[in-house]
C-alpha cells in the first residue's frame, strides 16, 4: 500500500517502500557523521536555552537537509539547529507536508556516552506523522515506519518487522525519560491509572517510542516539555507498529505544526 499526498501541486510524492528506503539512506548518512564525532574528544557548547549542542548536531543536520532537499525540493524542512539559529520555514500545518528533523536527539546521552542518542527524520502531512526513521548509531539500531507500510527494525544487518504488544496480565511496563524525568509527578500520574504497573525502565531520546513500537514496553507518559522534532519520527514508527500518541489533557491525537513546534504533555501507548 502507498499513500499519495493530497496536496495541490505536490501529488508527485508517494510514500512507498522506495521512498522510505531513500529516507533510511539519508538517516544512515547522518548517522555516520554522528559516529565519527562520537569517536573523538568533541567539544560541547550551550544554546540560548542552555541545552547542549555539539559539532555532531550541526554536521548531521547539514547532511540531512541536503539529502531531503534533493529528495523533495518542494517540501520545507524544520530542523532543530536551524530553528535555534532563527531559520524557520513557513509550513501549512493544516493541509501541507513538511519534514521535522532532529539531527542528534539526546545530546545529553551523546555527551555522557551511554549510546542512547538518535538521528530522527519525520514527514508530516496535515499535522500527522506519516513517515519516520530513527537511528541509534552507537547501538547499530534503526527503526522505520510509514503509514500503510510495516514498521521494522534493522540491527546487525538484519531487518525484522516490529509491532506493539498487548499488555501482559500482570501489568504495564512503563518507559520514562532518562535525562528529563520528573519522578514525583510521574509517580502521582501513574497512581491514578486503573491498571497495575509491573515495571518501569528508563531510556534516552526517541528510543522510548521505539521500545514501545517493538513491544518492549506498553506505556510512555511524558508530562514535561518536548519539541516536535524530538518525537515525530518515533511517533510515526509507533503508529506504523499499531500504537498511538495522544495529548495528556484531552486524549486527542497529538498533531504537528503547532505554534513554536512545542508539544504539550502526552501519552504514547501500544495496543
Amino acid at each position: 500500500m502507498s499513500i499519495n499526498y493530497l496536496i495541490k501541486g505536490l501529488e508527485k510524492y508517494i510514500v512507498d517502500p522506495a521512498f522510505l528506503e531513500a529516507v533510511v539512506g539519508i538517516t544512515r548518512d547522518a548517522g555516520r557523521v554522528v559516529a565519527e564525532v562520537y569517536a573523538t574528544e568533541f567539544a560541547v557548547s550551550a544554546k540560548p536555552d542552555a541545552s547542549p549542542v555539539t559539532v555532531a548536531d550541526e554536521r548531521a543536520e547539514a547532511v540531512i537537509v541536503a539529502g531531503l532537499a534533493a529528495l523533495t525540493p518542494d517540501l520545507p524542512v524544520v530542523a532543530e539547529e536551524s530553528v535555534a539559529a532563527g531559520r524557520i520555514p513557513t509550513v501549512d500545518a493544516a493541509r501541507g507536508a513538511f519534514w521535522l528533523v532532529d539531527p542528534l536527539d539526546g545530546t545529553r546521552e551523546f555527551v555522557s556516552r551511554n549510546g542512547e542518542f538518535t538521528v530522527n527524520i519525520a514527514l508530516i502531512q496535515a499535522g500527522e506523522p506519516v513517515l519516520g526513521v530513527v537511528l541509534a548509531p552507537a547501538l547499530d539500531s534503526l527503526y522505520a515506519g510509514a503509514k500503510g507500510l510495516v514498521a521494522f527494525k534493522e540491527q546487525s544487518g538484519r531487518r525484522l518487522a516490529i509491532a506493539c504488544r498487548r499488555p501482559p496480565a500482570e501489568g504495564l511496563a512503563v518507559v520514562e525519560s532518562r535525562s528529563h524525568g520528573d519522578g514525583t509527578a510521574l509517580d502521582a500520574w501513574l497512581q491514578q491509572l486503573a491498571r497495575p504497573i509491573a515495571s518501569r525502565v528508563e531510556a534516552g531520546s526517541s528510543l522510548k517510542l521505539c521500545v514501545l513500537a517493538e513491544g518492549g514496553t506498553d506505556l510512555y507518559p511524558r508530562l514535561g516539555r518536548t519539541m516536535e522534532w524530538d518525537i515525530a519520527a518515533g511517533h510515526a514508527v509507533l503508529a506504523a507498529a499499531g500504537g498511538r500518541v495522544t495529548r495528556l489533557d484531552d486524549r486527542q491525537a497529538l498533531r504537528y505544526g503547532k505554534p513554536g513546534f512545542e508539544n504539550p504533555g502526552f501519552v504514547a501507548e501500544g495496543l
